[in-house]
């Protein structure tokens, strides 16, 4: 046997070997040693990742074309960095770039900031397109629930079955804090009258002990429910001054109908489809240039006070980098990242100044505390800015601090104490705070029967995963999770 005939199947077998690995690395500053977050990594024309907010990402080399490609790193304030994608090592070093604005800047007219965001308005049909557009793109959500308080009082109950023994067993298993994640890899259309949504593949991250566990009390507390009440009943929920009523046979016929429907559909999976759907179309629809989005600084820039701090670069671009603060009727604070030959914002970060929603009402409070975030764009082929990375984050406070009565009564008992009775005093308070992740790998313009060729999959199942396993995604390039998400996992000793 030849040895160059050895040195090829060697070769084969080595390169075969490198393609099947997944290669994980950090983007550094190479002066302080802090990650760098959100730097862009691309491989390809057309084939890009984005690090996470710890600087990490994760790349599969069999998803790149050749295994001598290199990976080419950008981050705004940092030269642009080349590294062989055969020499990623645990970490990546970038070097901060140094900005001279006599040097690197030349301007054939200075404008003041005014100036500047009203030529970002001007332009706005020019640089954001409100075509069709066929986007494929990564889709990770965190929900995470705390329930600050929770104290239930007992009052009273005629039925045996409801008493403090069960509602003290309902705060043991009540968890008070719980992390639900998923992940979803989609194609989504946008641009239409009715976004189109094809899920690829998805994981869902969660404990399912605490489901069960609220599932089985659910059932419990529905066999007590009908074993004591009589069909011909009405149930009166009253709380304070206020309080509405409810036919118990009606009660009983609408749940023995859900049951028959949920036996009958597949809803828990069109559940899925349809939130993920419903919140993309939030996101999207959101975005800083359309009409009704919240972020409204653009669009209704009289309300803002804006400011020029600094000259940066993203892409070996220049851009103004320019602060908002919020004037008259206004929301929120930020910077806003502008190219200065073509005006198009390439970066926006903004956070709330104040509780968007502040409701206190009767002992019933919501409030929305927290809405923040961050979007990047690129320019595509199409000489349109598109969304390349979008991130959200909204926290919600909720509370209840009233008495509740639930009273059964019915016509065709007599007497005060025939009747069954349960009096309790809620005290509660839930705070939810919601993560949005997209990275959008690839952004196409397309005609009306391209757009429409999308098949959704409104029953496409997430899989279950009790915890992270990133061979889930073996094959995919996707936006590395942080440390939170690694290290989520139901304990053994309850795990189903």
């Amino acid at each position: 046997m030849s040895k160059s005939f050895l040195f090829a199947v060697f070769l084969l077998l080595f390169t075969f070997a490198m393609k099947s690995q997944t290669f994980t690395s950090t983007v550094i500053d190479e002066k302080t040693k802090e990650p760098i977050p959100y730097a862009t990594v691309q491989f390809s024309e057309h084939g890009g990742l984005v690090t996470n907010e710890e600087g990490r990402f994760s790349i599969q080399l069999e998803t790149v074309p050749t295994p001598t490609d290199s990976l080419h790193i950008t981050s705004m304030g940092y030269e642009k960095t080349a590294v062989a994608i055969l020499d990623l090592g645990s970490t990546i070093q970038m070097n901060p770039k140094p900005i001279e604005l006599q040097g690197v800047f030349l301007f054939d007219k200075t404008f003041t900031v005014n100036e500047i965001i009203d030529k970002v308005k001007e332009r706005f049909k020019e640089n954001y397109s409100t075509d069709l557009i066929h986007n494929r793109l990564f889709f990770r959500q965190t929900n995470l629930n705390h329930l600050d308080k929770l104290n239930i009082e007992f009052k009273k109950s005629t039925i045996e079955e409801l008493d403090k023994e069960l509602l003290d067993s309902i705060l043991r298993i009540t968890p008070r804090d719980a992390a639900y994640y998923t992940e979803t890899l989609a194609e989504y259309n946008t641009g239409g009258e009715k976004p189109k949504l094809h899920i690829i593949k998805a994981a869902e991250l969660y404990d399912k002990n605490n489901k069960g566990s609220m599932e089985a009390l659910s059932e419990k507390m529905e066999k007590i429910f009908s074993d004591n009440v009589k069909s011909n009943s009405f149930i009166q929920i009253k709380s304070g001054l206020f309080g509405t009523k409810v036919q118990v046979d009606s009660f009983i016929q609408a749940k023995k109908k859900d049951k028959e429907m949920d036996s009958l559909s597949d809803s828990k999976d069109e559940h899925f489809f349809n939130s993920r759907k419903s919140s993309l179309n939030n996101i999207f629809s959101q975005l800083f240039f359309q009409e009704d989005s919240k972020v409204d600084v653009i669009q209704k820039s009289g309300r803002y006070n804006f400011t020029l701090r600094d000259y940066t670069s993203i892409d070996d671009i220049g851009v103004y980098v320019i602060d908002f603060t919020p004037g008259w009727r206004a929301d929120f604070k930020g910077t806003l990242y502008v190219n200065m030959e073509d005006f198009a914002v390439m970066r926006l970060e903004y956070q709330n100044t104040k509780k968007l929603r502040n409701i206190h009402l009767l002992g019933i409070s919501y409030e929305e505390t927290v809405y923040k975030g961050k979007t990047i764009y690129k320019k595509g082929s199409d000489g349109h800015y598109h969304p390349k990375f979008i991130e959200k984050e909204m926290v919600n406070k909720g509370g209840i601090d009233r008495p509740l009565t639930v009273k059964e009564k019915n016509r065709h008992v007599k007497g005060k104490n025939k009747q069954n009775e349960l009096a309790l005093h809620l005290d509660i308070v839930n705070i939810s705070t919601d993560k949005f992740e997209v990275v959008v790998f690839d952004s196409e313009k397309v005609n009306g029967g391209e757009y429409n060729s999308v098949k959704e999959n409104s029953t496409a199942k997430a899989t279950y995963l009790s915890k992270y396993n990133p061979e889930f995604w073996k094959g995919y390039n996707i936006m590395e999770p942080n440390a939170a998400i690694r290290e989520f996992s139901v304990p053994a000793e309850e795990a189903p």
